[in-house]
């Protein structure tokens, strides 16, 4: 009796304790329903924030799980399609060269006395540059002048002899009328070969290099000095044989450099050439560009744009904002959102087929597809198809 007696108590003693338990569990389980019910609705807003909010503008808010019911949202930036012009042209790579560009030579024999103007400095037309010892030429010019000036009374005291008291021959008249104006021949050529002995500048320019010193001798076509005239300049490139037809001389041109950022400078076609290279299949074309301060410079590659024509009231959209897919060119608008929305307010994204027509830097014109008045999204549209929902974070142009 006693062994069974001891086997009842330790099963019952068992089931206490399984009992027991039982109830810790119970009261552990309402425990944490009752938490998890107090905090339930933190939990969702949490869930829903990190969903929604959890992305930066123009990329993919992490998607919620399949079972949450919670649909991902992305945030955009926009931009309102506005009627504007468009500038097409034709885009080409010239060179910058001087308008005028020569060697100046010596028209005199003799010694260089005298350097008036160093290289780099700019000279007005007619600046004398150099001066050749003119000393025995001008000893010469004053006996010619003497000569002549004696020429002049013999010729006047012949013409009063033969004409009012008609003495003397015609022959004699004739003579001294003929030693005058030789005299004066020999007078001016002596003259002008020492005017000559001064160099002078035949336009404005930069003497951009001197080849002489004091005490160099030179002759006539002795090389002394190089010319530029960099006010305005000429912009040469070449324009493709299939354009001949749309360049013509008065066409408006824009010209730009690499080396100078942001600068643009306004010219003119002022010659189109007649032939086309059989080497590139290109002719040549320039423009007159304006250059007051010097800035283009002679051998500076520049960017030419000639105007070919100018559209009003297009749709013009930045490049970056037109998707390629396989089908072609398309673009998202967001429907169902306007300037002035709550902040939370989303809208719907929307896919446009786009035909494009040409572009002009980093905006492309658009053919059909998009109307004045959609909001283009500008940023994030890599990130999202055709039905998602979108967040705009920002928007530019426009007033909707």
């Amino acid at each position: 009796m006693t062994r069974r007696f001891g086997r009842l108590g330790m099963r019952s003693t068992s089931r206490v304790r399984s009992v027991s338990s039982n109830r810790r569990l119970v009261f552990a389980g309402a425990a944490l329903a009752a938490l998890l019910a107090g905090c339930g609705g933190d939990a969702d807003a949490n869930l829903a924030g990190q969903a929604e909010g959890g992305a930066v503008a123009g990329t993919q808010a992490t998607p919620a799980p399949a079972n949450s019911g919670v649909q991902r949202v992305i945030n955009v930036e926009v931009e309102t399609v506005e009627p504007s012009d468009f500038r097409e042209e034709i885009r080409l790579t010239g060179v910058v060269r001087a308008a005028r560009d020569v060697t100046l030579s010596a028209e005199e024999s003799g010694v260089i006395r005298e350097v008036i103007v160093e290289r780099g400095r700019t000279v007005a037309q007619g600046a004398p540059l150099f001066r050749i010892d003119d000393r025995i030429l001008a000893t010469q010019l004053r006996e010619a002048d003497a000569r002549a000036g004696l020429a002049a009374e013999n010729w006047e005291r012949r013409r009063r002899l033969f004409e009012e008291d008609r003495v003397g021959s015609e022959l004699q008249y004739l003579e001294a009328r003929f030693q005058l104006e030789q005299a004066e021949a020999t007078a001016e050529t002596l003259r002008e070969r020492v005017n000559r002995s001064v160099i002078r500048a035949p336009f404005a320019g930069v003497l951009e290099d001197r080849m002489v010193e004091v005490g160099t001798s030179v002759a006539p076509g002795t090389p002394v000095a190089r010319l530029v005239q960099v006010n305005p300049v000429k912009v040469s490139a070449g324009v493709p044989e299939r354009l001949s037809g749309e360049v013509r001389v008065g066409s408006p041109a824009r010209i730009s450099f690499d080396v100078l950022p942001g600068q643009v400078f306004e010219g003119q076609v002022s010659y189109v050439g007649a032939t086309v290279s059989a080497r590139n299949r290109t002719f040549e074309a320039e423009v007159v560009l304006p250059n007051p301060g010097g800035i283009a410079k002679p051998e500076m590659v520049a960017n030419v744009e000639i105007l070919r024509e100018v559209r009003e009231g297009v749709v013009v959209v930045p490049r970056n904002a037109v998707v390629r897919t396989e089908e072609g060119f398309v673009a998202f608008v967001v429907e169902g959102w306007s300037n002035g929305a709550q902040a939370d307010a989303g809208g719907t994204a929307r896919v446009r087929t786009l035909e494009l027509g040409p572009t002009q830097r980093d905006r492309v014109l658009v053919l059909t597809g998009l109307d004045p008045g959609d909001l283009l999204v500008v940023v994030g549209q890599q990130q999202v198809a055709d039905g998602d929902r979108v967040r705009v974070v920002r928007s530019r142009g426009g007033d909707r």
